[in-house]
């Protein structure tokens, strides 16, 4: 017989299994009443993000350009106020996608062209491709393509689509306030076919694209007509002629100086006759210098206004318009002091609201060699030697830059030149 107090032990033990099997069963419930549960698998869902394709133009200033990855295209319009845009297409590309960044479109008058970043396989947002516009293209807008073609006057004063001014070279040119572009004289070909210096003034403007014979003959070698020294007259004309010095001033006035070709005789030579064009009244004003041909220069004191100065005679000098409205003549060939002729290196300014002019720098006789100083520093005794043909800036500080021509170097040596030189007006 078993001993009395081993039956409740037992009969505890047998009431703990049954709970635990009851709470094992209400856990079993809570996950779905059934033991197929316990085979269920866990899914994790991951959205899968693409990328941008994109980058920077820079240089379009005229006209919008379209960019094309395949069939995705984005049109990046022009920007006047800043040289950089940044663009982006509108769709985007899934990871791994092999890309072509193309100019689909290139804007009017503008040439645009992707430099960098055009291809490649996308692993995160792409934003270095880089178009750079401005390269440009040529587009003919007038005149013949053959040579020697002699001009088409029309009537003075009225434009006409059919007006185009003869071939020529050695011509003079400005830009006026309102965008229009001038043209005067040169040596070419006239209304009837001839040859010689000319002194027909045209305008073109780039709106209509049409020209208008405005003022002097449509024949060659046509003497000036300088009227009263200081008054506008309709009559006044400067002299057929090339290679004449030019400027356009803040009020839109056309100036020009020189060159070779005729003054009031029949004579050709080189002149120094300052004119004034007014585009509002359409009227000439002999201004400055003599009527005559080959005159030499008066230079009275360096750095000294006077109304008796004056540049001697020349032709192909260079031309500078400072912030001030000041004109700026630089050498050519030309008579000095003397009277002799050669390359000048003289320096001049020509202040309008006085009507005087200044010799500022350089020699006052012919040929004179070049004093070049230490490369980079400004010193009051460096000056380009005596030369012609030269090319010419101005910067926005207002420097004067010069380079090159036909001329005289340090030693004295006659030749052609590649020597850069900046002037600095404030500093003399």
């Amino acid at each position: 017989m078993r001993p009395r107090a081993s039956r409740p032990l037992i009969s505890l033990v047998a009431a703990m299994q049954t709970i635990c099997l009851v709470g094992a069963a209400l856990v079993l419930g809570g996950c779905g009443g059934s033991d197929n549960n316990l085979n269920q698998t866990t899914t994790t869902n991951y959205v899968v993000e693409n990328y941008t394709i994109g980058g920077t133009v820079s240089g379009l200033t005229v006209s919008s350009v379209l960019l094309a990855n395949g069939s995705a295209t984005v049109s990046v319009p022009a920007n006047t106020t800043a040289s950089v845009t940044s663009w982006n297409f509108a769709a985007t590309f899934a990871p791994g996608t092999s890309y072509l960044i193309t100019v689909q479109t290139q804007p009017a008058g503008e040439q645009c062209e992707v430099t960098s970043g055009a291809s490649g396989t996308d692993t995160g947002n792409v934003g270095n491709v880089t178009v750079v516009c401005g390269y440009g293209e040529w587009t003919w807008k007038g005149g013949l393509n053959t040579v020697n073609a002699s001009g088409v006057y029309g009537a003075q004063g009225t434009a006409a689509a059919t007006n185009a001014p003869g071939a020529r070279d050695g011509t003079s040119s400005w830009t006026d306030s309102s965008g229009n572009f001038w043209l005067f004289g040169g040596v070419g070909y006239d209304s009837t076919g001839g040859t010689g210096y000319l002194n027909d003034l045209w305008q073109r403007s780039p709106s209509t694209g049409v020209w208008t014979w405005v003022s002097g003959t449509d024949s060659d070698n046509a003497s000036g007509v300088y009227g009263t020294q200081g008054t506008a007259a309709a009559g006044n004309a400067p002299g057929a002629r090339q290679a004449a010095s030019s400027w356009t001033d803040s009020s839109g006035n056309l100036w020009l100086f020189g060159g070779v070709g005729y003054g009031s005789g029949a004579v050709v030579g080189n002149l120094n006759d300052l004119w004034r064009y007014t585009p509002s009244t359409g009227l000439w004003t002999w201004v400055s210098g003599g009527n005559s041909v080959n005159a030499g220069g008066v230079y009275g004191t360096q750095g000294t206004a006077s109304a008796s100065n004056v540049p001697g005679a020349r032709q192909a000098a260079n031309s500078w318009i400072d912030t001030s409205g000041n004109l700026w003549l630089f050498g050519g060939v030309g008579f000095d002091s003397t009277g002799a002729v050669g390359n000048l290196n003289d320096l001049w300014r020509y202040v309008p609201s006085v009507g005087q002019w200044t010799w500022v720098s350089g020699a006052n006789i012919e040929n004179a060699s070049g004093f070049y100083g230490t490369q980079g520093n400004a010193a009051a005794g460096n000056v380009p030697g005596g030369r012609n043909s030269m090319s010419s800036w101005i910067d926005s500080s207002g420097n004067m830059w010069l380079f090159g021509g036909y001329g005289y170097d340090s030693t004295g040596h006659l030749g052609y030149l590649n020597d850069l030189w900046q002037y600095d007006p404030s500093t003399g």
